[in-house]
């Protein structure tokens, strides 16, 4: 059995997304989420835990990262862990980042004026292969000779 990597959040972006375009036309969205969960402390004082994740983008979704994030904007997204690693004069550095596949757009139009959610899902096709239909058998006739 191979092993689960996926990694569920909502927040919000702390930062517009940061858009690069590889000479292969490749483009990458990265950008902060923040995340916050809330506690009490010994007193009873409700203190603010946030968590920053490091998020990236790819091809598609990339494009649709630059058209409809910015900072503040909270949103669901779906992904999986990735941990890479550099040489910067002789030191090794690591970070993990979240590669993401697909991410909903959960704030409102204009927030503040209570207007309607909106909800505007978007998914990397690449990543996203289109599963078949599903086929539903019948239900069996209901058999009156049962004793229950």
């Amino acid at each position: 059995m191979s092993g689960v990597n996926k990694v569920i959040l909502i927040g919000r972006l702390g930062k517009d997304p940061d858009i690069r375009t590889f000479e292969n036309g490749v483009k990458k969205a990265s950008f902060t989420l923040a995340t916050s969960e809330y506690r009490k402390d010994k007193d009873g004082n409700r203190i603010e835990l946030t968590e920053w994740h490091n998020i990236v983008c790819w091809r598609n979704l990339a494009e649709n990262a630059e058209k409809y994030l910015n900072k503040g904007k909270m949103i669901y997204l779906e992904g999986k862990l990735r941990t890479r690693s550099w040489d910067d004069n002789g030191v090794k550095h690591y970070i993990t980042e979240i590669e993401t596949n697909t991410f909903t757009i959960l704030s409102t139009k204009s927030e503040g004026e209570g207007s309607q959610p909106v909800v505007t899902q978007v998914q990397n096709v690449a990543a996203a292969p289109t599963a078949p239909e599903p086929t539903y058998a019948p239900l069996p006739e209901a058999n009156d000779d049962l004793p229950f």
